[in-house]
């Protein structure tokens, strides 16, 4: 069963200036091993963060850099589940994360499914 959806959307300029600006913002919002990638990938995995928190409600106990986006061996993205990420969902029943990113023409999307297993 689904129990939260969340979208969100990046301009991928206005991004990239913000973290030209600020260069903490790579250390403040990403782990570690996303840190490197190139910003239009960052500005997906932002989105993805934010659609995150849309899905769930609310971050609670959970920063920006424990919502780690991994790649499976197929390529497709997945959060990784542990941490306070993990104990969030838990206390949830959340079973399952979803997530979707791509970026074109200037924008990052993000797309995040929480669903609640029977």
């Amino acid at each position: 069963m689904i129990v939260g959806l969340g979208v969100d959307v990046v301009d991928l300029a206005r991004f990239e200036r913000a973290v030209a600006r600020t260069p903490r913002l790579r250390e403040r919002l990403f782990a570690e091993g996303e840190r490197l990638l190139p910003a239009r990938s960052l500005a997906a995995r932002f989105a993805a963060k934010e659609a995150l928190i849309k899905a769930l409600g609310d971050a609670e106990d959970v920063h920006w850099v424990d919502m780690v986006i991994e790649s499976e061996a197929n390529g497709n993205p997945s959060f990784a589940i542990d941490g306070p990420l993990a104990a969030l969902l838990a206390r949830r029943g959340i079973d399952a994360v979803h997530v979707s990113m791509s970026h074109d023409a200037g924008v990052a999307v993000a797309t995040v499914v929480a669903e609640r297993l029977p």
